[in-house]
């Protein structure tokens, strides 16, 4: 069982030609529970940034237009990930299994990114080479 796990969460996007990544987010969690809440708690950040509530005080009449139906509903993808205990059990099992997991959810010009992986697994990969040594 893997105890300790680094999450991430980026935004990518262009610029001048170029992808470039904006964090906004890193989590070192010290459970799988954390970690799997981290993430959540992120992809429903994100995407209420990105689909505030359209009655909300906050913004004047008519000042937020939906986006064409041609473009991805990325707040609802995140939701929705967020609300299926089936992909979160699906992730959490992968964690502990010391594998990276990545959830990405993009629309016309960004891509949102929630990783997580085990710092015992990375640590293990690090070793790795150092354990590999020719006998010739």
């Amino acid at each position: 069982m893997h105890d300790e796990f680094l999450c991430h969460v980026t935004a990518y996007g262009w610029c001048d030609g170029r992808r470039i990544g904006v964090p906004l987010g890193t989590y070192r969690a010290p459970t799988l529970a954390l970690a799997l809440w981290w993430l959540r708690d992120r992809a429903l950040w994100i995407a209420e940034r990105l689909d505030p509530q359209p009655d909300s005080p906050h913004f004047p009449p008519h000042a937020l237009v939906p986006v064409a139906d041609s473009v991805t509903d990325v707040p609802g993808v995140l939701r929705a990930w967020c609300a299926d205990t089936g992909r979160q059990e699906l992730v959490a099992d992968e964690l502990a299994d010391g594998r990276l997991v990545r959830i990405a959810a993009n629309d016309d010009t960004t891509e949102y990114e929630l990783l997580a992986e085990s710092v015992d697994a990375l640590r293990m990969q690090r070793t790795i080479p150092a354990l590999i040594v020719p006998v010739a």
